[in-house]
């Protein structure tokens, strides 16, 4: 005789254990198409037909399921994770779930792989309830999404027939300061780019610096003239076509309060820049424009002194409205041929995607919001974008559906640091959003 079912909580916590045990922190095709196996088995288990495409050996899984209703929800969601850094931070191993005071640990569990298993629990629940789901689903799950989803425009228009949708949601983003999720009507867009310089065949003694140009010296002054102390970014026609928030988002973001204490308390940091608060914060976050230096690196890497042979600087932007990445990819360089230093090399990395906003008044976005009634007792604060990326525009291009993300991540949740982790109840209740947007949207006309 077989074992009664697990309650669902349990069930939640035992099925994220076994996916958030697979390491997917890197590309490593074994490790990748382990997880990829694993998460067609769940797929499966919610009565999905699942299409599996195997992109440059990271596979993306797309799954579907009929409902009563003909309107489809396509969710996105993503199994690869961030690097798990250096054990020793971590109070356990960063790939064996544990739980603590009511939380689930693991690095995953927030930003992929914990979103991934709460709306997959939550189509288990509503189908053991009443047979069926209320419409039809669409699920894209890609295993590249810290890589930048480099091959997923690509992918999916090859499979754009799978893809036809009326809404689609993904899972990233904060909480206002009282742990309520915000609904966002679109999100920044993504250009990733290496600047190389190089100087000598190789690394030389640093007794020649009077006369031999050292390359890290080069990148550095051609990065102080991309941004300034003054955090302006310096490319000409950057901010040509950068629009501001519309008086509705305006006044959607006066409504809202973050968490900013328990930010900072989590950045370290005594204040934001420029001691930004309240709106003009919140308004910063959602609606500016990014340049960030995420790495700077010598050739060859000795830890003496020396002048290296090249140097290189990983940069991302995170681009709002009207701003296209072929279109700043191009500033970049005609800028620093304008401010002599067109020796400097750039390389755009695989990776990125366009910004996406959805008008505000959407009614798929009125409807979104509105699940936070049942779950929280309140709409779901909207607003246009957050300090994140995510491939929507990607997906609107090729389903025609307009997007929203409704995230739970907290400013305690670590998702880049060691001790990544979730509340249980967090997980449920991300879960109950979905049934109850799944209820709600299969009723529109």
């Amino acid at each position: 005789m077989s074992a009664p079912p697990l309650p669902l909580p349990e069930r939640l916590a035992s099925r994220l254990r076994d996916l958030c045990a697979l390491p997917t922190d890197n590309a490593r095709y074994d490790d990748l198409c382990a997880a990829a196996d694993l998460v067609t088995t769940l797929l499966h288990s919610v009565g999905m037909m699942v299409w599996r495409i195997d992109q440059a050996g990271v596979p993306l899984l797309i799954a579907r399921r009929t409902g009563r209703s003909s309107r489809t929800l396509l969710l996105y969601h993503h199994y690869d994770t961030a690097p798990a850094g250096p054990w020793r931070a971590w109070s356990h191993e960063p790939f064996a779930l544990a739980e603590r005071d009511a939380a689930l640990y693991a690095r995953g569990v927030v930003d992929g792989k914990g979103p991934l298993v709460a709306h997959l629990q939550a189509l288990e629940a509503l189908i053991e309830a009443e047979g069926e789901l209320p419409c039809t689903v669409v699920i894209v799950v890609e295993g590249a999404a810290h890589q930048g989803s480099p091959q997923l425009a690509a992918a999916l228009t090859a499979h754009a027939g799978l893809l036809a949708a009326n809404g689609i949601m993904g899972s990233v983003g904060e909480r206002t300061i009282d742990s309520i999720p915000f609904c966002y009507s679109g999100s920044k867009g993504l250009l990733q780019v290496r600047l190389s310089a190089r100087g000598a065949a190789h690394p030389i003694v640093p007794g020649f610096a009077p006369t031999v140009r050292n390359p890290l010296w080069r990148l550095i002054w051609a990065l102080g003239q991309i941004k300034g102390e003054d955090e302006d970014i310096r490319i000409a026609g950057f901010y040509d076509q950068v629009e501001g928030p519309t008086r509705e988002e305006n006044a959607q973001l006066r409504r809202i309060k973050l968490d900013e204490p328990g930010l900072l308390a989590v950045f370290g940091g005594k204040e934001f820049l420029f001691g930004m608060s309240g709106t003009a914060l919140l308004r910063a976050e959602t609606t500016l424009p990014t340049c960030n230096i995420g790495a700077i690196v010598c050739e060859p890497l000795l830890d003496q002194a020396q002048i290296p042979a090249t140097a290189s600087a990983r940069l991302d932007f995170q681009l709002v409205p009207n701003q296209a990445p072929v279109t700043i990819l191009s500033l970049l360089q005609e800028h620093l041929g304008v401010v002599d230093f067109a020796d400097i090399h750039l390389d755009a990395l695989a990776g990125g995607y366009a910004p996406l906003r959805t008008a505000p008044d959407a009614p798929f976005i009125h409807v979104a919001a509105a699940t936070g009634t049942a779950v929280y007792g309140q709409p779901l604060p909207t607003v246009p974008a957050g300090p994140f990326v995510l491939p929507l525009h990607t997906l609107t291009s090729v389903s025609g559906a307009p997007a929203v993300t409704i995230g739970m991540r907290r400013p305690t949740s670590n998702l880049l640091g060691p001790d990544e982790h979730a509340p249980l109840s967090d997980l449920i209740r991300h879960g109950q959003l979905l049934i109850e947007l799944l209820t709600r949207f299969a009723g529109m006309a």
